[in-house]
């Protein structure tokens, strides 16, 4: 007889998703300080995107294939577990090791390392939500990721400007290798995050244990070696459901659109706001601290709109609340670099911030039913494919378009970011042409 999982209460999904704190925050020291970390050792504007290349490639390899390891996976910690830890202590150790980079290539180098970490531990959360929670508590599971999403990133972003404010730190203070001693402080801060909340998450919520038979199949399909990873994952790519296809289309807009944001939001506000493009001016680390805010702000969004858009994904539709959030952060891009002052940059955040609760969330809301349970590692590896895929391929080839389109003009790449996310609201609308009935059924009894 199949298991029939219990709903759980709010507070035992809270416990659940501390966990993913811990992994935005590390995301969020990324977002706001990659490119001025860069800058600071000497990168060119337009070799950005190149120097971010770990997260997309490590994603693109590392998800699926742990993905389908930790649906196969049998231990006494668990299936999705013994990957929590593993890459939560390997996040932590880079992040106290990013800012004593000298040279560039050390500082890509220790990227690589932390963007592996941080999908061995994030792909199997996705999974973890569908393992323990039913149908009906999907959106609930899912949007509360997104709530600490939001936290996580808004904390991360808010670290060097508290630091400043607060007086501990001088805002311009720098080491030796150019660094800032504010950036110091928010990845030492970040690696005690990383690892203290995916070990609450570890000790407060325990997997389901697999069923005798479950455990039997696992190992006869293991038994084989460890081919059966490459052949899970090529029979899940045939097997795609057509839902999932055409979401893979609308990620191709949408997450090329958010790195060309996170590289380069920076340096658009340094010359909207600041009026230079010099790395080692003081304007310029004005400029990365109200990067940290202006990202905090949109973040602070998500986290206070997760739960609402949860609820309205439940009451109304899952793909229409998706398409009107992607289509308010596209707008929201569309207005920022048009604003000189300071005190209303907050306003096109709130759409961003929308649209950003939404892309961490609702997608998985969507696809969730109409994957098979067995399965759920493999596709949630492969859906997160699709996020890192749009973001190789800016990797690649944004910096010809930002060279010889966009003229070398960061203000231009922000607009471009918001054209793509408008596209991929548009596009967002075509998944419920032929949809499959499986993602409403997680609706049938509300």
């Amino acid at each position: 007889m199949a298991f029939i999982k219990p709903p759980l209460s709010f507070r035992s999904i809270i416990n659940m998703n501390v966990g993913f704190f811990g992994i935005q925050y590390s995301f969020g020291l990324q977002q706001t300080n990659m490119t001025p970390l860069y800058s600071y050792l000497g990168a060119n504007p337009d070799d950005i995107p190149l120097l971010n290349l770990a997260g997309p490639m490590t994603g693109l390899i590392i998800q699926p294939i742990v993905g389908a390891m930790s649906d196969k996976t049998i231990s006494r910690f668990g299936r999705r577990v013994p990957y929590f830890m593993i890459g939560a202590i390997f996040c932590s150790i880079c992040l106290l090791l990013m800012p004593f980079s000298r040279t560039l290539w050390m500082a890509a180098g220790l990227l690589w390392i932390l963007d592996a970490a941080n999908n061995i531990t994030m792909e199997p959360y996705r999974a973890f939500v569908s393992d323990k929670l039913p149908p009906s508590q999907h959106a609930t599971g899912f949007l509360t990721q997104s709530f600490f999403t939001g936290l996580g990133i808004t904390l991360a972003n808010l670290t060097p400007s508290l630091l400043v404010a607060s007086g501990l730190i001088l805002e311009n203070s720098r080491s030796s290798n150019h660094i800032t001693y504010t950036t110091y402080a928010a990845f030492l801060i970040g690696a005690v995050a990383s690892l203290t909340s995916v070990l609450y998450t570890i000790f407060t919520t325990k997997e389901y244990p697999l069923t005798e038979q479950q455990i039997q199949q696992i190992k006869q399909e293991t038994h084989h070696g460890i081919g059966y990873i490459f052949r899970d994952i090529a029979q899940a790519f045939q097997d795609m459901p057509p839902l999932m296809r055409r979401l893979g289309v609308v990620y191709l807009f949408n997450w090329y659109a958010m790195f060309v944001y996170w590289q380069f939001i920076t340096l658009c506000l340094a010359k909207t706001i600041f009026n230079t493009q010099d790395p080692n001016s003081l304007a310029f680390s004005s400029a990365q601290l109200l990067t940290g805010k202006v990202n905090a702000t949109y973040n602070i969004v998500t986290f206070c709109t997760a739960f609402l858009l949860g609820w309205l994904a439940k009451k109304i539709s899952p793909v229409g609340i998706h398409t009107l959030s992607l289509l308010l952060a596209g707008v929201g891009l569309l207005v920022l670099p048009l604003i000189s002052n300071t005190s209303l940059l907050f306003l096109p955040m709130i759409g961003f911030g929308i649209g950003w609760a939404s892309m961490m969330g609702t997608p998985y809301v969507i696809l969730a039913g109409s994957i098979p349970e067995e399965k759920t590692g493999i596709y949630m590896g492969i859906l997160n494919m699709f996020i890192v895929m749009p973001m190789m391929l800016e990797t690649l080839t944004f910096r010809y378009i930002y060279r010889y389109v966009l003229q070398g003009n960061p203000v231009y790449a922000i607009y471009f970011a918001g054209v793509l996310i408008t596209i991929a609201a548009a596009l967002t609308l075509t998944l419920k042409m032929g949809r499959t009935r499986q993602p409403e059924l997680a609706y049938a009894s509300r």
